[in-house]
């Protein structure tokens, strides 16, 4: 028989996860303690922009016409305990309220939550980002709650998704790591993922903690290697310099290569942020805390990013924000996304408003988000409209539409031509030669 698979927590991991797995042939159930989530889920829809993802549904949600019907959603835990072989936990990990270290309480209440009812035997697999060791703790709760005892087994398979290119990353992964305590854990893995394993995926078997330190890992990697070139950035710009060129030429070293190496108001969203001073945090508790003090100055690096954009831009209007407009082209925390949890873009936008600036801000996608978490800005339905009046405008994400924006059109509208590119991500030549004042950070300003 298939393997029939559960998905509990249908966030924006959750929902890609339960519609990439029946996009690969099985039949899947998804959970949530949310009821406007799954009747929104049961009709196609999403809660969150990701590019691809409600085609992905529309294929395969029960109900919908022309769709495999694989895919169905519901709220009760013991009909998924009835219906699934293998559960996937696909709930969120925030960072504590006042502390560094993770919230594992939403995990914590969906193994418990789960467990009482499993009776036969099942796999659970773990996807949430987790502190090392909490699968060890976990896999001892499952035993001790399911009706199942030791046949109720866990396994942890940490997500790599990007926002943005998320249904991609699950369905044609870089590398699927599982961390299991048993052949038949790793066995029933090898079937669930039989498709990517097909395309040549590389498949890395680990113990517990090495498959939860992959994820953190990681992230504390790109986000060393973002605060990186920001600190060169920094120096760049002291001593006359042009990050832009500096990155162009480490970039060519494949040691080092090009990603993540452009020089701007540095990272945010629900992952780098939090997964880095959780991980700070763990190895205290660990005695491993020296270890990673270097993560300290990567955070201190990339906070100090959007306290010197909201300089340069003071500098920019004479040196007091005090009844300035503002023009801010971008909320989310990075493009083709509407997520703007610690957005960088919000940051800087909120700060200049704090300081008596009037802002106005556009962004493609994350603009009822934005304003849910900011609701004194100001909102423009358009690019244009932003940067109407501004006296500078500030480029903070780097969606495609703003790189193809006409600087000649926007600075018929713009009180000044002042343009500050917290991205580094627009042609200076062709903004200049519209008479704008272009600068970047960590570039010479002619």
């Amino acid at each position: 028989m298939p393997l029939k698979l559960t998905v509990i927590g249908t966030g924006y991991l959750g929902a890609t996860h339960a519609a990439a797995m029946a996009e690969l042939g099985f039949e899947v159930l998804g959970l949530d303690i949310d009821p406007r989530k799954i009747e929104m889920l049961s009709r196609g829809k999403v809660p969150m922009y990701e590019p691809g993802l409600e085609d992905l549904l529309a294929r395969h949600v029960a109900g919908m016409e022309g769709a495999s019907g694989r895919l169905r959603f519901t709220t009760s835990w013991e009909e998924v305990a009835e219906f699934g072989d293998v559960h996937f936990v696909c709930v969120n990990t925030p960072q504590k309220h006042g502390e560094y270290a993770c919230d594992m309480s939403y995990v914590d209440s969906a193994f418990s939550l789960l467990a009482p009812h499993l009776r036969r035997p099942a796999l659970v697999v773990g996807k949430s980002t987790v502190p090392v060791g909490s699968a060890t703790r976990l896999a001892a709760l499952l035993r001790e709650l399911a009706p199942a005892g030791a046949d109720a087994e866990l396994a942890w398979n940490p997500e790599f998704l990007r926002e943005g290119f998320a249904v991609k990353d699950t369905l044609r992964p870089d590398r699927i790591v599982v961390g299991v305590s048993s052949e038949h854990a790793e066995t029933v893995l090898r079937e669930v993922y039989a498709g990517p394993l097909g395309e040549g995926t590389p498949f890395v078997v680990t113990d517990y903690p090495t498959a939860e330190l992959v994820k953190t890992a990681a992230n504390a990697f790109l986000a060393t290697k973002i605060s990186f070139i920001n600190a060169m950035a920094e120096v760049s710009e002291a001593a006359g310099g042009d990050v832009a060129k500096l990155a162009e030429a480490i970039g060519h070293d494949d040691r080092i290569g090009h990603k993540f190496l452009r020089a701007g108001i540095g990272f945010g969203g629900g992952c780098l942020p939090k997964d880095i001073r959780a991980f700070m945090a763990r190895a205290g508790e660990l005695g491993a805390d020296q270890a990673l003090t270097f993560l300290r100055e990567v955070d201190s690096i990339n906070m100090r990013r959007r306290t010197h954009m909201v300089e340069l831009a003071r500098d920019a209007v004479g040196g007091s924000f005090l009844g300035r407009r503002i023009g801010v082209l971008g909320a989310s925390f990075k493009p083709d996304s509407d997520d703007v949890r610690d957005s960088p873009a919000l940051n800087v936008a909120g700060q200049i408003h704090l300081q008596g600036g009037q802002v106005t801000v556009y962004d493609p996608k994350g603009m009822e988000n934005a304003k849910r978490l900011f609701p004194t800005l100001g909102y423009a339905p358009t690019a244009v409209d932003a940067v109407r009046g501004a006296e500078v405008v500030l480029h903070l994400t780097e969606w495609r539409e703003f790189r193809e924006l006409d600087p000649a059109a926007l600075a018929e509208v713009a009180a000044r031509r002042h343009i500050l590119d917290g991205r580094n991500a627009l042609d200076p030549a062709l903004w200049r030669k519209a008479g704008w004042t272009y600068r970047a950070m960590g570039r010479p300003s002619a």
